[in-house]
């Protein structure tokens, strides 16, 4: 689902699922930690049900070996929706998943409590941020739409 990254390595294309964004831009190497794929379309019943909620999440990567602390890194969409990691550090290639809903923080999975979607289903851009709230990573969708992709675009 994900595209693999090596250190000073070219990103190598994603395969995305409708209603997700992922990185179709061969040739650009990647971060250390980056936006690896959005699910910004919860499958099932889009009734702000917490299980609906949760069912629309952004993953964060760390293609390193070393462990990242992500204290004070944000993640925003284009209408200010801000999520702020709290004391979270992500291990070596690992990924985290950020739940719009509520539930219990854990190494792969963390909330942001919200009770209502963030993630616009027709365009929206998830930019991450690292503590001193310079650029990391964004991915967009829906902007440069051509017949219905649902693939984000990486900028």
């Amino acid at each position: 689902m994900t595209a693999v990254a090596a250190v000073a390595a070219a990103a190598v294309g994603a395969v995305a699922l409708p209603a997700s964004a992922a990185d179709h831009h061969p040739g650009r190497a990647r971060a250390a930690v980056f936006i690896s794929d959005v699910q910004y379309d919860s499958p099932g019943r889009d009734d702000r049900s917490n299980r609906s909620l949760n069912r629309e999440w952004v993953e964060i990567t760390n293609s390193t070996r070393r462990v990242m602390n992500l204290d004070g890194w944000t993640l925003e969409d284009e209408d200010g929706h801000t999520y702020t990691f709290d004391h979270f550090r992500l291990g070596g290639r690992s990924t985290v998943r950020v739940h719009t809903g509520i539930g219990r923080d854990s190494r792969t999975d963390v909330f942001q409590d919200r009770r209502a979607y963030v993630w616009d289903n027709y365009s929206d851009t998830a930019t991450l941020r690292n503590d001193r709230d310079r650029f990391v990573d964004e991915v967009s969708w829906g902007h440069h739409r051509h017949g219905g992709d649902h693939r984000g675009h990486r900028h």
